[in-house]
């Protein structure tokens, strides 16, 4: 009997023990959120507005030729309009308002500009051109209005002023380049609160790249961390946390303004009976909104471009409805975690 008590309490002593354990890896499930409709596919870039509501690019490898399409939801995931993109060609990126005004821009990366979006009467015009054999990816704004444009093949980040025009090349800096898998170097791009730097997630590379700023001007590049498995969204948030999408792992890495990993969020699980993920499949971007996180499930069969696959192609490729997933946007405590 006293041996049957001792292995009871042993195991009940194992069970708390990867209880704790545990508890400091919970992941936020991550729920559909919103279809695209009918004539778009493969949702890359969001952002949101004042009211909540949600815009989507979409970067439609199955079109031969544009429009792109920019899609509207309501904060329930109802939707509210479906923008013909006139001029553009069908693979769009970043998508976001300018501070300062209503103004929508929206990366049309098949075209090499960036394009503003009259979000109430629908028109388009070209807001900057991107020189050279450029892959402009995601954009970010800094305190005065200034635009700025990752392009993910010219390892370089563009500025322009907030009224567009010629963009310039801000930071030009070998980490913001690769030779890896997805092909994309420079990606997701955030300044943190105080203007003190830009970090900017590098896909091929599995790396936030830090950039530190002094008087608006940039000091050179520096890996921030590493292994973060094709590194692409990035946003962050007022406690200066980094959010990042991991394309390739199929999650949110969650960072303190330390580097350290304090949250990891969201996962796959599957392909439903209707050929939707469940959860997030190669995901790309992210957006917090009234205590939510909206994430983009770009679900991409890369092979489409002759390269080699990733862990996710053979799913992407048998996804035949394209939705948005949404997360709490809530950290979960992390034990032994006692200062940033």
């Amino acid at each position: 009997m006293k041996s049957c008590r001792l292995l009871q309490t042993f195991l009940l002593v194992l069970t708390m023990s990867f209880a704790l354990q545990s508890h400091a890896w919970t992941r936020s499930h991550a729920v559909t959120f919103a279809t695209l409709p009918p004539g778009t596919a493969h949702p890359e870039g969001i952002t949101a507005d004042g009211q909540g509501n949600i815009y989507v690019a979409d970067f439609d490898v199955s079109k031969s030729s544009g429009p792109g399409n920019v899609v509207m939801f309501d904060a329930a995931g109802k939707l509210l309009h479906k923008f013909d993109i006139t001029g553009s060609s069908p693979l769009l990126l970043g998508i976001a308002f300018r501070p300062q005004t209503n103004d929508l821009l929206v990366i049309d990366f098949g075209n090499r500009n960036v394009l503003k979006l009259d979000p109430v009467s629908g028109a388009v015009t070209v807001f900057a051109a991107i020189p050279g054999a450029a892959g402009p990816n995601a954009l970010t704004f800094d305190a005065s209005g200034n635009v700025y444009i990752s392009d993910s093949f010219q390892a370089t980040i563009w500025r322009t002023p907030p009224t567009g025009g010629n963009p310039v090349a801000w930071v030009v800096d070998p980490l913001l380049g690769t030779d890896g898998v997805p092909p994309f170097g420079a990606n997701g791009l955030a300044f943190n609160k105080a203007q003190s730097a830009l970090f900017v997630a590098n896909t091929g590379e599995d790396t936030v790249v830090r950039i530190r700023v002094a008087g608006g001007q940039p000091d050179t590049a520096e890996v921030f961390v590493n292994s973060i498995s094709g590194a692409d969204g990035l946003l962050i948030d007022d406690a200066d946390n980094i959010w990042v999408v991991a394309n390739q792992a199929d999650e949110i890495v969650v960072l303190n303004p330390t580097g350290r990993v304090i949250a990891k969020l969201g996962d796959f699980d599957g392909i439903d009976a209707h050929g939707s993920p469940i959860g997030l499949l190669f995901p790309a971007s992210l957006v917090i909104s009234n205590g939510f996180l909206y994430v983009t499930n770009l679900s991409l069969d890369l092979r489409v471009f002759q390269l080699p696959q990733t862990v996710d192609s053979q799913w992407a490729a048998e996804v035949t409805r394209h939705t948005i997933a949404r997360i709490r946007a809530q950290l979960p405590p992390v034990r032994g975690l006692s200062s940033p």
